[in-house]
C-alpha cells in the first residue's frame, strides 16, 4: 500500500474513532429514561454521565505523556480497546450500579481517543493538510454531538437500549484496523522511558476530587456544604502536590515548561473559558424553549440543530482560514461572534419568538465552530514530536475542565435565581426566564475571558513548510507517518 493510501486510511480511522467518542457523550441521554424505567435507580441518573466525564478527563494528561513515551499508535489502540470493552460491559449491565462502573471503563478508553488523534494528525499531515483535517474533525465533532440524542432516541424507541453501546463495536473495530494498518510508528531507539507515577497518582486523584466537587455542587449538594468544600479542598491540595512533583520529575506527565510557550499557555486558557461558556450556557437552551417559550417536549430534542449546523459551517472553513490568518485573528473573531450570540440569548424573555431564538443560536454557533479546530492545531504545532502528545492532551484537558466548571457554576445559578418561586401550575415562567437569561449573560462573560486570553497568544500561525513543520525539519523528519520506516 502506497504512502498516500496509508495516509487516507489512517485519517479515516482517526475520524471514525473520534466520531464514536463524541457520539457516546450524548447518545445515552435519550435512552436513560428507558433504562431507569427498567431498573429504577433514578437517584443515580446523573452518575451515568458524570462518571464517564470524570474517567475520560482525568486520564487525558496521562495518555498524552504515554503517547510521547511509547508511541501514539499503541496508546490509540489501547484507548480504543478499553472503550470497546467498556461498551460491551455496558450493554451486558443488569443494574444501574453496574452501568455506572462500566461507563467508567468506557471513559478511561475515551480519554485517549481525542488527544492522541490530534497528536497523530499533527505528526502525519503537512501544515496545510493538518488544517484541512482539523476542519473535518470539527465538523464531525459537531455533527456527532447533534446526532447522539437522535440516534439514542431511535434505538430506545425501536430496539433495545443496549444497542446504543453495541453500535460502537463495528465502527471501533474498523477504526482500530485502519489505524493499525495505515500508521507506521517511528519511535526513537535507545531511549528508556521513565513514568512519573507520583505525578500520575496525585494528578489523577486531584482532578477526580476537583471534578467530583464541581459535579456535586451543580447537583444536590450546595456550594457551602462540607462535602463540596472537602472535595474541592482535597482537589486543590492534590493538584498542588502534582505541580510540585512535575517540577522534579525526569519525565513529567505534564511538562511545566510547555506553559512557557504562549500558544500553549494562553491557548489552554482560551479553551477553558470557551468551554465554560459553551457547555455552561448552551446546556440550558432546551430548558428555556420548552418551559418559557412553550415548545413541545418532542421538538425540544431538535432545538440545538440550528446552533450545531451553524458551527459546522465555520468548522468546515477553519482549515482554509488557518492557511490565511494567524490563530489569534481567527480565535478573537470567532469568540467575538460567539459572545455576541450569548449576549443576544441573554436578552430573551417570555415574549421572545421562536424565530428570534433560532437567529440568536445561529450567531452563537457561527462563533463556536472554528475555535476547537484552531486550538487543537495550534497546540500540536507549537512543539516538537517529543512533547506533542503532552501539548495536545493539555489543550483537550483544559477544555474538559472548563466545560465541567461552566456546567457546575452556571447550573448553580439557576436555583439561586429561581428563589423557590413557583406558580399554581408549577414554575413561574417570568422568574425562570430571568434566571436562565442570567446564565446566558454570564456565559457571554466567560466568552469575553476566552477572547482576552486569545489576544495574548501572539502572532503564531500555520506556516507552510514544504510538507513539514520547522521543528520537524530541524529534527530531521517526522517520527510518525503512514507507511514510514522505523528508526
Amino acid at each position: 500500500m502506497k504512502g498516500e493510501s496509508k495516509l487516507r486510511l489512517t485519517g479515516a480511522g482517526l475520524l471514525t474513532g473520534m466520531m464514536l467518542a463524541t457520539l457516546d457523550q450524548t447518545i445515552v441521554t435519550t435512552a436513560m429514561p428507558t433504562i431507569v424505567q427498567e431498573w429504577g435507580g433514578g437517584d443515580r441518573y446523573s452518575w451515568v454521565f458524570a462518571v464517564y466525564m470524570l474517567a475520560s478527563t482525568s486520564s487525558i494528561p496521562l495518555y498524552g505523556k504515554l503517547a510521547d513515551l511509547f508511541g501514539r499508535k499503541r496508546m490509540y489502540l489501547l484507548g480504543m480497546l478499553l472503550f470497546l470493552i467498556g461498551s460491551c460491559l455496558c450493554a451486558a449491565a443488569d443494574s444501574m450500579t453496574g452501568l455506572i462502573v462500566f461507563r467508567a471503563v468506557q471513559g478511561l478508553g475515551a480519554g485517549a481517543i481525542m488527544p492522541v488523534t490530534i497528536t497523530i494528525a499533527a505528526d502525519i499531515y503537512s501544515p496545510e493538510g493538518r488544517g484541512r483535517f482539523m476542519g473535518l474533525f470539527g465538523t464531525l465533532f459537531a455533527v456527532s454531538s447533534l446526532a447522539g440524542p437522535t440516534v439514542g432516541g431511535l434505538i430506545a424507541d425501536y430496539g433495545h437500549w443496549s444497542w446504543i453501546f453495541l453500535i460502537n463495536l463495528p465502527f471501533g473495530a474498523a477504526a482500530m484496523a485502519m489505524v493499525a494498518a495505515g500508521l507506521k510508528e517511528n519511535v526513537r531507539s535507545g531511549h528508556k522511558p521513565s513514568i512519573d507515577w507520583s505525578g500520575a497518582l496525585t494528578g489523577t486523584a486531584g482532578i477526580v476530587s476537583l471534578l467530583l466537587g464541581l459535579v456535586r455542587s451543580g447537583g444536590s449538594a450546595p456550594w457551602g456544604s462540607p462535602e463540596v468544600i472537602g472535595l474541592l479542598a482535597a482537589g486543590i491540595l492534590l493538584l498542588g502536590l502534582f505541580v510540585w512533583s512535575e517540577s522534579r520529575a525526569k519525565e513529567p506527565i505534564l511538562p511545566l515548561s510547555l506553559f512557557r510557550n504562549r500558544v500553549i499557555a494562553f491557548g489552554s486558557l482560551t479553551g477553558f473559558w470557551m468551554s465554560a461558556a459553551m457547555f455552561g450556557a448552551i446546556a440550558y437552551l432546551p430548558l428555556f424553549v420548552q418551559e418559557v417559550i412553550g415548545v413541545s417536549p418532542s421538538m425540544t430534542g431538535y432545538i440545538l440543530v440550528p446552533l450545531m449546523l451553524a458551527s459546522v459551517v465555520t468548522s468546515t472553513r477553519s482549515g482554509s482560514l488557518m492557511s490565511r490568518f494567524s490563530y489569534r485573528t481567527i480565535l478573537v473573531g470567532s469568540l467575538l461572534v460567539m459572545m455576541t450570540g450569548l449576549v443576544l440569548l441573554g436578552t430573551m424573555g417570555t415574549g421572545t419568538a421562536k424565530a428570534q431564538v433560532i437567529a440568536f443560536m445561529i450567531v452563537t454557533g457561527l462563533g463556536m465552530g472554528a475555535v476547537y479546530p484552531v486550538l487543537g492545531t495550534s497546540a500540536a504545532g507549537a512543539v516538537g514530536w517529543e512533547q506533542r502528545g503532552a501539548a495536545s492532551s493539555s489543550s483537550q484537558f483544559f477544555r474538559s475542565i472548563g466545560g465541567t466548571v461552566g456546567v457546575s457554576v452556571l447550573g448553580s445559578l439557576l436555583p439561586a435565581g429561581m428563589g423557590g418561586a413557583e406558580g399554581a401550575a408549577g414554575v413561574d415562567k417570568a422568574v425562570l426566564s430571568e434566571a436562565l437569561t442570567g446564565i446566558f449573560q454570564l456565559g457571554a462573560v466567560f466568552a469575553a475571558a476566552a477572547m482576552a486570553a486569545a489576544l495574548l497568544i501572539g502572532g503564531a500561525r500555520l506556516v507552510p513548510s514544504g510538507g513539514r513543520t520547522a521543528v520537524e525539519k530541524a529534527e530531521g523528519g517526522r517520527h510518525s507517518e503512514p507507511g514510514g520506516t522505523g528508526v
